[in-house]
């Protein structure tokens, strides 16, 4: 089993990623080497590789929602065997020790977690991410996928699905719960379907009512447009939890007058801007803002397991890996419904020592 594998890479800033070949460290005790299968194309994605979010490590394979099949494990691995199929979210690595992963939060690592892809791993290298056909990862740093999802819709569901599930656990989506997603793409669109089969009463905040009948087929029971002013008078203090899924700046204190008395608006998109807000739009109403990263190790398996059990996947539009910054443009226009998925059955054809 060779370590050099086939890989789609960004070489620099704003160039198209192209075909490349990386090399796999060997499988030690702890580890499981996955023949990925098919790899979701995150936002996260396009801006590491168009060094947008600081210092990008080039070459640069993205890739943080990978699902796949083990090929191999190493001596000591005890929760996998050759053929599982099994999932790689947004972190391969962690201390382990500190109270926050002892806690199974290993994304909030008090000495520093290893991203999946443009971080640097223990051994010193930089790692490299799903545009490829394999991977070696740490067992405590993979899911199973239930039997009950297929490995495409399963694959944004190891970032899109665990960012959004986290925020509605956390805060108690549940019955008897309003609560409001606001924007309805890659991350809403997993929102909404969560928080249905939670049991809350869902209802959808976009821009425009452009997507109106998507968010009501996904399982909202009411959609507004928040580009109408009478949006905000007519919602005052109906939601108990939003969601906030968009990376653009808000109007905090419009949104905040949308919650109830206790209400909680968690954020997990990321502005580049600052936002403010006034003191008083949490004081009088004894609102929180608040803000979630992704999930553990633990509560991401829950997450899958909770989505095999209702039956919920992502909406995915599968492409070849020669499509990939053809998909890059139509993610930044907002042109799919509502993730790509990358079949790497492809990479061997454009194979490249790079």
């Amino acid at each position: 089993m060779s370590n050099t594998v086939a890989a789609y890479a960004a070489l620099s800033a704003g160039a198209p990623l192209v075909p490349h070949t990386i090399e796999l460290r060997d499988v030690g005790p702890l580890d499981v080497r996955i023949d990925i299968r098919f790899a979701g194309i995150c936002h996260s994605d396009i801006h590491t590789v168009r060094d947008e979010w600081g210092p990008a490590k080039y070459p640069v394979v993205p890739g943080h929602e990978i699902t796949g099949v083990v090929a191999a494990v190493g001596s000591a691995v005890t929760r996998f065997a050759v053929g599982d199929r099994v999932g790689v979210g947004c972190l391969v690595d962690s201390c382990g020790e500190c109270a926050n992963c002892v806690r199974g939060e290993e994304q909030y690592c008090s000495n520093g977690n290893v991203q999946t892809y443009n971080a640097v791993g223990k051994d010193g290298k930089i790692t490299q991410g799903g545009y490829a056909q394999s991977v070696v990862v740490t067992e405590r740093f993979v899911c199973h996928i239930p039997d009950g999802l297929a490995l495409d819709v399963a694959a944004p569901l190891l970032c899109a699905g665990i960012t959004t599930y986290a925020p509605l656990r956390r805060w108690g989506a549940g019955p008897g719960k309003r609560v409001a997603v606001v924007g309805l793409g890659g991350l809403g669109h997993m929102a909404v379907k969560l928080a249905r089969a939670m049991g809350a009463d869902v209802t959808v905040l976009s821009q425009t009512l452009k997507k109106r009948e998507d968010g009501l087929a996904l399982g909202a029971t009411a959609y507004y447009a928040t580009e109408d002013p009478a949006t905000f008078g007519s919602l005052a203090g109906a939601f108990d939890l939003i969601l906030n899924t968009v990376s653009a700046p808000l109007d905090l204190d419009a949104y905040l007058s949308l919650l109830a008395v206790d209400g909680v608006l968690a954020g997990v998109g990321a502005p580049a801007e600052p936002m403010t807000l006034h003191a008083g739009s949490l004081l009088f109403q004894r609102r929180t803002l608040a803000g979630s990263i992704i999930g553990g190790l633990r509560e991401t398996q829950e997450m899958l397991d909770f989505c095999a059990a209702h039956g919920l996947g992502a909406q995915v539009e599968v492409i070849g890996v020669e499509q990939i910054n053809e998909a890059y443009e139509r993610v930044l226009a907002s042109d799919v419904r509502y993730r790509f998925v990358i079949d790497t059955a492809g990479l061997d054809r454009g194979r490249s020592n790079g």
